[in-house]
């Protein structure tokens, strides 16, 4: 690595080792390899998500267990059950994040991720998390708007709920991971960085199921992403950075080095990783940040900061490019 080259930036308020950062998957829960990424250079870990559904089911487990016994006869509450003893899903959640945050150098940010849909006692695990260890939480709003009688007005307000009920719970810096599916999203990121989002992370990826003919179901798919989904990211980053007062987070579509240069030109701090990891681990991981240093090398930066917001919107020398002019001009272009 070179050493004129700096790699540091700034995200929820931490000092990163490096723009390449680990993206919510189920590499954290691989102790080895997640310290591996982090001594080849990953400036932060976002840990695959604690589900709203999962916290709810825990919930309602420990309830039937106290029941069970409560109404049996008087004595029954020496029978209550330890909470040490009931091993469940949120349990093992923050023994990761323990072990995690023991294992890593201070430097790196441990990021839990909070993955629910509506308004409930759920978010009250953000202080649990927060007590286990955690730098900060992702907050990861994965809803459907599907219901015909919901309004837009109504589905931003039931993110800003969240995102509420969670700061309510911590101190700790919450970045908020959107859908791309917003009616105005510059808009919306601003009311969340209003309300208390410390980072917006852009996008969720919304798995889409496919449908098997033959049987007549739904079939549930995933597919890891391609450098082709960064495009969106690219230009809602560069009309988000410097009208929203929060950091940015680029995540769905960094396959190389050049789609991490990509993303922070366009206004994000740093980049997460995930099927990329999935699919070229530590290997591909050094590989990239190596790729990184050179081409910052080669086209004489000093470092990753002076990347960012190089080609937002407010900066771009063509801001058309990120909005209608662009469309107008590639249809016109086009021969068949």
């Amino acid at each position: 690595m070179n050493a004129t080259v700096d790699l540091h930036t700034r995200y929820l308020g931490f000092k990163l080792r490096g723009p390449l950062i680990i993206g919510a998957s189920p590499i954290s829960e691989n102790l080895d390899l997640t310290r591996r990424l982090v001594d080849a250079g990953a400036g932060a870990v976002v840990m695959n998500s604690l589900f709203e559904e999962q916290l709810v089911a825990d919930q309602a487990a420990m309830a039937r267990h106290v029941l069970d016994v409560s109404d049996t006869f008087a004595e029954a509450l020496n029978f209550f059950p330890a909470m040490d003893n009931h091993h469940a899903g949120a349990e093992q959640y923050l023994k990761r994040i323990e072990a995690l945050r023991a294992a890593l150098p201070e430097d790196v940010p441990v990021i839990a991720s909070l993955n629910g849909t509506s308004v409930g006692g759920w978010t009250s695990y953000a202080r649990q998390i927060a007590d286990a260890g955690a730098d900060a939480i992702e907050l990861n709003v994965y809803h459907l708007a599907m219901d015909p009688d919901e309004t837009a007005a109504e589905v931003e307000d039931r993110y800003i709920d969240i995102l509420d009920g969670v700061k309510d719970e911590v101190e700790l810096p919450v970045a908020v991971k959107l859908s791309p599916f917003f009616s105005s999203p510059v808009h919306f990121m601003r009311r969340l960085a209003d309300t208390s989002a410390d980072g917006l992370v852009l996008f969720n990826r919304f798995y889409q199921p496919d449908i098997d003919v033959d049987h007549l179901t739904a079939a549930p798919t995933l597919r890891l992403s391609d450098s082709s989904e960064l495009l969106l990211r690219l230009r809602w980053l560069a009309a988000a950075y410097g009208n929203v007062e929060a950091d940015l987070c680029a995540s769905g579509g960094v396959h190389t080095a050049v789609d991490a240069v990509k993303a922070m030109m366009t206004g994000a701090s740093c980049v997460q990783l995930a099927s990329f990891l999935l699919h070229e681990g530590l290997d591909g991981f050094v590989r990239m940040q190596r790729e990184l240093t050179e081409w910052l090398v080669s086209h004489e930066y000093g470092g990753v900061r002076e990347l960012v917001g190089t080609m937002s919107l407010e900066r771009c020398p063509d801001p058309g490019v990120f909005t209608r002019a662009n469309y107008v001009k590639i249809l016109r272009s086009w021969h068949g």
